[in-house]
């Protein structure tokens, strides 16, 4: 069985190009034996707090049961990870980087000694072995551009927590480009 994790942060529901392109890619990768586990940060996500700042920093063997409920909807993001075997996140350009779903998402998974760990050598992720697909959409930024803020930091972020086999779509500058949702899409059609 092979787990994929999709992880949708346009806030368009309708009419959205990265959720279409999503669409197609997790059907590209999907066979008879693939479970799907869609998270969909359109649908809300909390943030992180001053209560789950200080369960997070807690000893897991010491945390308090309100401790443990601070950190419940980030244990299911994080679990979600650990599950999956591929992940494909949807990442809109908004005002020159990823939607602020997006970063609660990321805030809610990069934890020490669950996605990551300090060693002696620096910080460790945990989450290796993993295949990751980040679908870029923007109006007018271009992928691999000095104003692309968002392809290096997921890329970095995913490394951090040890996820380092990261593939962009490029479905970037579709205000520049009429026909470059079709480029990503044939792009998709050639993943194996």
């Amino acid at each position: 069985m092979t787990n994929i994790l999709r992880v949708d942060s346009s806030m368009r529901t309708e009419g959205s190009v990265s959720r279409d392109l999503a669409d197609k890619l997790v059907e590209q990768l999907s066979n008879a034996n693939t479970q799907v586990t869609v998270r969909d940060l359109a649908k809300g996500i909390s943030l992180i707090d001053e209560n789950w700042i200080g369960a997070n920093f807690t000893d897991p063997a010491e945390r308090s049961e309100e401790q443990k409920g601070f950190l419940a909807a980030s244990d299911e993001l994080v679990g979600e990870l650990h599950d999956a075997d591929t992940i494909v996140i949807t990442a809109p350009v908004y005002n020159f980087h990823v939607p602020a779903a997006l970063k609660a998402w990321i805030d809610m998974v990069a934890r020490a000694r669950e996605t990551f760990r300090y060693t002696e050598n620096g910080p460790e992720g945990l989450l290796k072995g993993k295949k990751a697909y980040v679908i870029v959409t923007s109006g007018g930024t271009v992928l691999d551009s000095e104003y692309d803020f968002v392809s290096g930091y997921l890329k970095h972020v995913l490394g951090f927590i040890g996820i380092t086999d990261v593939s962009f779509i490029d479905g970037s500058g579709l205000m520049l480009d009429a026909t470059k949702a079709d480029k990503a899409a044939a792009e998709i059609a050639e993943v194996a």
